[in-house]
């Protein structure tokens, strides 16, 4: 029986969302023809933050919608040289879903973002983001851009957070950041 989270307890509930990647769910769109085919699902997809600065990676859902905490009250430009004091970060893109019917990190696409919370200025590429988020979803790794720490700690993560998905990855991907 499903259990609804208005029945939840206050605390299960805090630590869920806290820190979670989302659920392998079967296709909405698996041949029925009707409402939502052709549309792209993000049901699989989580967005890892990874911030060399203070050497560590969250899970922030609200970068799929440009809405992580890094992103808010910050004004984007696309010129990076405007964000001189900026700190780098990284948006993650981390797909799961199955390869040889294993559970597996199927997509991993990293992409650059540098905030300077002071002038509330950021740098970001959009397109960028938009091409690593499809990459990721289509089984692509794209990580050999970041920076070595970055790579260190998004590899780390990626591990602790749950053994078998890291263990079923693709070795290329764990060749990367390693």
């Amino acid at each position: 029986m499903k259990e609804f989270d208005q029945f939840k307890d206050k605390d299960q509930k805090q630590d869920k969302k806290k820190n979670q990647f989302t659920i392998i769910k079967d296709d909405s769109t698996d041949g029925h023809g009707g409402y939502g085919v052709g549309s792209i699902s993000l049901e699989n997809m989580t967005p890892v933050i990874v911030d060399p600065n203070e050497e560590k990676a969250f899970v922030d859902m609200g970068a799929l919608h440009a809405r992580s905490a890094v992103e808010k009250r910050i004004r984007f430009l696309t010129d990076r040289s405007e964000v001189p004091n900026g700190k780098l970060y990284w948006i993650v893109w981390v797909t799961v879903d199955y390869r040889d019917s294993k559970p597996c990190y199927y997509g991993v696409a990293g992409s650059e973002i540098v905030v300077d919370r002071e002038i509330r200025r950021g740098y970001k590429l959009l397109p960028e983001h938009v091409n690593h988020m499809d990459k990721s979803l289509k089984g692509k790794f794209v990580v050999d851009h970041m920076d070595e720490k970055s790579k260190k700690i998004l590899g780390e993560y990626l591990q602790e957070f749950k053994a078998e998905l890291w263990e079923n990855t693709d070795q290329s991907l764990k060749d990367s950041l390693q």
